[in-house]
């Protein structure tokens, strides 16, 4: 039997650089391959999950890992504007 194997594009949202670093480390040890990618709070969040200005041609992750406390706009108030989002809403956040 074979499997197919799809890799998952991460989207980690944390403002924190030791965490950032914490978490690249684990994925490291862990020998996982899937691409992260990284914004530092909830605006870049919401740039990047909607293809917007800079973020245009990032693909669409399929995983969020969302810091509850950033700046500009806070994961909370991120989450709430992912989850009303039709197009957004199917995209799992932790």
């Amino acid at each position: 039997m074979n499997k197919t194997i799809h890799s998952v594009e991460i989207l980690m949202a944390e403002d924190d650089p030791e965490d950032q670093m914490l978490v690249k480390e684990a994925f490291q040890e862990a020998h996982l391959c899937n691409d992260l990618w990284l914004v530092e709070d909830g605006e870049q969040l919401l740039q990047f999950l909607r293809k917007e200005g800079e973020y245009e041609n990032v693909p669409k992750p399929g995983l969020v890992l969302l810091d509850l406390n950033m700046p500009r706009k806070d994961g909370r108030e991120a989450l709430r504007e992912i989850k009303s989002d039709p197009k957004l809403r199917n995209i799992p956040v932790v």
